[in-house]
């Protein structure tokens, strides 16, 4: 078995039940929630395998209350607002639909007195029993709300993670580095990380699939990009 924690058009996770939990626990809430979840590849689908479901998101729920929302010129504040208000209410509306369709909010926004409708203050939100007939698992979620999903084994989880238009990166947690590059490989997405998620390094190449854009960034690959190659084709004249 494997847990799998993804994003639509950022990160897909995948973990080994003998990691420990807390490290990808952590690593996930940062990745759905830093920067207020604004962030392309951010985390914003979780596939968790069933015999590690109830811990993880029992840590997921603790390690969220823990954030305090509020001006980010208050160095109290761990996670501030939104760009505006409309992207606010977006969020919310994408919420409001999953909880409609049937699934579960574990986070008490009463806990976060600066979460108010109408302005660009949102609580985070953790989201549970979801499926993909939700938009909130097959849409851009650009803040700071996370779904997740119970699997029964790699297969589904990866299947669950390529059922997406997105593909920018994903992420695998894992103590068995060949079981995580066949993982990897089996994903649909142009960058995966392992142990880690939502990490730039100049050296290696920044590109998506499906429809997280076209071309590249960063590495050597990226800089050909900007360059204006000459080419010449001789025929020796006999």
């Amino acid at each position: 078995m494997t847990w799998l924690i993804g994003k639509l058009n950022g990160t897909p996770v995948a973990l080994n039940p003998f990691c420990v939990i807390e490290m990808p626990a952590h690593a996930a809430v940062w990745g759905a929630f830093f920067n207020a979840g604004q962030s392309c590849c951010g985390i914003k689908r979780i596939y968790v395998a069933a015999p590690l479901y109830e811990e993880f998101v029992a840590g997921m729920v603790d390690l969220t209350h823990r954030y305090r929302l509020g001006s980010p010129l208050d160095p109290e504040t761990t996670i501030g607002p939104v760009v505006r208000a409309a992207a606010a209410a977006s969020v919310r509306a994408q919420v409001h639909d999953a909880v409609a369709r049937g699934a579960r909010q574990l986070i008490d926004q009463a806990a976060f007195a600066a979460s108010t409708p109408g302005t660009a203050y949102l609580a985070p939100q953790v989201l549970v029993d979801v499926d993909h007939s939700m938009p909130i698992m097959r849409e851009e979620t650009f803040g700071p709300a996370v779904g997740i999903m119970k699997v029964a084994s790699d297969e589904e989880a990866v299947r669950l993670m390529n059922d997406s238009d997105f593909g920018l990166t994903a992420a695998i947690f894992s103590m068995d580095t060949a079981r995580a590059e066949s993982l990897g490989d089996a994903l649909e997405t142009g960058t995966v990380f392992l142990n880690r998620c939502d990490y730039l390094d100049p050296a290696l190449a920044w590109t998506g699939v499906k429809n997280s854009g076209r071309g590249c960034t960063l590495s050597r690959v990226g800089f050909e990009q900007l360059t204006r190659p000459k080419s010449y084709h001789f025929k020796v004249a006999i």
